[in-house]
């Protein structure tokens, strides 16, 4: 997850110093937090909470970039259901959820494809392909 994190700083071409805090839970905490944060009384399978509000801009002296939440249950189903490993598919959430910290968002399709070609190459790049 560290690697995930810093080889897409990297490729955003910013600093690898920022920090990000991953938490892995389970479906029950993260249906907790989905709710009371989002409005949706599901389990889902990541939640980012950015630090930056708005469009995502660099500051000086701040290197805190937020929080990733990643339920390990949900993890588990989804990687037996694509056919890949467990670390594959927390990879995904990984970069999944730290492209959201740096303001990416999948609102439309044009954006979930831009979100999914960046996660997946960063993911190519530490040897977690698909294939």
């Amino acid at each position: 997850m560290e690697k995930i994190v810093q080889e897409l700083l990297r490729e955003e071409g910013l600093d690898v110093s920022w920090e990000v805090s991953i938490v892995i839970v389970d479906d029950e905490e993260i249906q907790k937090l989905n709710r009371d944060y989002r409005g949706k009384d599901t389990p889902t399978d990541v939640l980012s909470f950015p630090l930056q509000e708005g469009d995502f801009v660099v500051s000086e002296g701040d290197n805190l970039l937020g929080d990733i939440v990643i339920s390990l249950e949900t993890a588990l189903r989804q990687a037996e259901d694509y056919g890949h490993s467990l670390e594959r598919e927390v990879g995904f959430l990984t970069a999944h959820g730290m492209l959201h910290l740096l303001g990416y968002s999948h609102e439309t399709i044009e954006a979930e494809k831009v979100m999914n070609e960046k996660a997946e190459a960063v993911l190519n790049i530490l040897g977690l392909s698909r294939d």
